[in-house]
């Protein structure tokens, strides 16, 4: 059970700032929010409506100045499995942008100046330059 790992408690604020902040028309808001919550933010941060941090381990997610993180998208720092809780930082650079939709697997790290297609699931890590997308998100080219 999920309590095991974390204190209720805890979760139930993470998810009422994470509510509050997925509906903010203001950009300074979410940031504001989602560092009340642990969110590494850079300068310059862009989410989308809806978009969304791990609500048990946000303080494991660190984004970098001048990324967009688009509609929708989600980024996870955990999978409960059958048998296992699997944990992971999830680290995205500096003016990279996170398509609508996407969702980012815990333990990913994703380089610089990268963009994510809408709609993808990225599995690994992906190096500074690259344009990724799919389910799993494939690197398509490579500025880097």
């Amino acid at each position: 059970m999920w309590t095991s790992f974390r204190n209720p408690l805890s979760v139930m604020f993470n998810f009422a700032i994470i509510y509050l902040a997925r509906y903010s028309p203001s950009l300074r808001v979410k940031n504001w929010l989602f560092r009340l919550i642990g969110v590494t933010i850079g300068d310059g941060v862009s989410w989308g409506l809806e978009s969304t941090p791990d609500v048990f381990w946000p303080e494991l997610i660190s984004i970098g100045s001048n990324t967009i993180i688009g509609y929708d998208a989600t980024i996870l720092c955990h999978e409960f499995l059958q048998d296992e809780c699997r944990i992971g930082e999830v680290t995205i650079g500096e003016r990279t942008m996170i398509g609508a939709g996407s969702v980012i697997l815990p333990g990913v790290c994703i380089g610089d100046d990268v963009q994510v297609g809408a709609n993808s699931v990225v599995t690994k890590d992906l190096p500074d330059g690259s344009f990724a997308a799919g389910v799993p998100a494939k690197i398509l080219s490579n500025r880097g």
